[in-house]
């Protein structure tokens, strides 16, 4: 591993601890509310992100509903509007270089197979095309246990044949619901889990 991977391997535990961070401030606060849309959890957890201590420390800001540039040889009148857009990217510059790392936030239920098919194929699978450049999916779990709604996922993983691709628990010092998944093309993707349910329980 060169000094340019072991840094990428250090920033993207950076992004991760900052959002892991973010989540621990917004469930303290219970500003949110379940029935939320996708994008209003994004945007407070961006918040919390931006306005910690941790993230200028780190040196790390964070943009919602980001626009992925896809360079062609035409672009046409209105291009801009339709690029694909990612949830969160989290950058910082160190030594003259920009590094990045990218998230998919996709909610969750666990009674709820719509929510878990829109997890694979509206959230992984970016990733897995490279639709996305790699980086790691959020799961907002709003109703239901963890592990319970994980073995959903799996299970349409499975009934699509692919078994070898089913989200792994894994000992993460930050997180107690962290997952991982294994692809051909990409490797290793990463799964947070983040229980917001605790206003309903």
């Amino acid at each position: 591993m060169n000094y340019r991977q072991a840094y990428l391997k250090a920033f993207e535990n950076e992004c991760i601890e900052l959002i892991v961070h973010a989540y621990d401030v917004a469930t303290s606060e219970k500003k949110y509310q379940t029935n939320w849309l996708e994008n209003d959890f994004s945007e407070l957890l961006g918040y919390y992100v931006n306005e910690s201590q941790l993230s200028l420390k780190k040196g790390i800001t964070c943009k919602t509903e980001n626009k992925l540039f896809i360079e062609k040889e035409n672009q046409i009148k209105g291009y801009a509007d339709k690029l694909p857009r990612i949830d969160f990217v989290l950058f910082k510059i160190w030594k003259k270089q920009r590094f990045h790392y990218y998230m998919e936030a996709k909610r969750l239920k666990e009674k709820d197979s719509d929510l878990k098919r829109a997890y694979i194929d509206e959230g992984m699978e970016r990733f897995i095309s490279k639709k996305y450049p790699i980086g790691c999916m959020l799961g907002y779990l709003l109703k239901g246990k963890t592990d319970e709604t994980v073995k959903g996922i799996n299970s349409l993983l499975q009934k699509d044949e692919r078994g070898a691709e089913i989200l792994i628990s894994k000992n993460h010092k930050l997180s107690n619901a962290y997952f991982e998944s294994n692809h051909v093309v990409i490797g290793t993707l990463k799964h947070l889990i983040l229980d917001l349910t605790l206003l309903s329980n």
